[in-house]
């Protein structure tokens, strides 16, 4: 899987900072060393709507439709997927759970019907079905690509969600990995999401 940030707003943390000043009136108060504070503060007390002035979008690749089908249940979120509609998917890449890795005859199993799938995708095609009727066949395991934007409220709600240990490993990770580039430009908007990677989850300070 391959996770790029696309894009960010830039100084987002100022940006939310001179947004949640509005409702105090307290431009004056605008200082590099107060912000960190002051963002937290806004965090610990709920007055969270002001994070939704700020942005970020990113790209994911290799990730399995299985996993994006959850991810765009997320609505307050943008997403632009690979179509199956318009993308032949003859010579498609699929995920393989680590669960079935780690069991041979799983694998086996596993494989040969991704195989079939691909065999019998090809052949509707060559049967001059169309790509869209076509995709009907094939399975959630394929690998896709897709762009998510969202505003750093909406990220914090996906990352509560999507990284705790009882989220679906794949989505896990893809959201871990988010969470984990964003920590690094605004640090103070996600200061009390820890990332253990030992564990591959969030934990949330309290």
């Amino acid at each position: 899987m391959e996770i790029t940030l696309v894009s960010i707003t830039p100084k987002a943390e100022k940006v939310i900072e001179e947004a949640a000043r509005t409702s105090y009136l307290s431009f004056n108060r605008m200082d590099e060393d107060i912000t960190p504070s002051f963002i937290r503060m806004l965090i610990k007390n709920g007055h969270h709507s002001v994070l939704e002035h700020a942005y970020a979008t990113f790209r994911i690749k290799g990730i399995s439709r299985a996993s994006t089908h959850q991810l765009v249940r997320h609505r307050i979120a943008s997403f632009t997927q690979q179509s199956q509609r318009y993308v032949d998917e003859k010579n498609f890449v699929y995920i393989t759970p680590d669960s079935v890795k780690k069991d041979p005859e799983a694998l086996k199993f596993f494989t040969e019907t991704m195989v079939e799938l691909k065999d019998v995708y090809t052949k509707l095609r060559s049967m001059k079905i169309r790509k869209e009727d076509a995709r009907y066949i094939l399975p959630n395991a394929i690998s896709s690509e897709i762009v998510i934007s969202a505003n750093m409220r909406e990220f914090r709600r996906i990352f509560e969600l999507r990284c705790e240990k009882k989220a679906q490993w794949e989505i896990r990770r893809a959201c871990l990995d988010m969470l984990n580039q964003l920590k690094e430009l605004c640090p103070n908007v996600f200061y009390d999401m820890k990332i253990d990677n030992d564990k591959e989850i969030m934990i949330k300070e309290q």
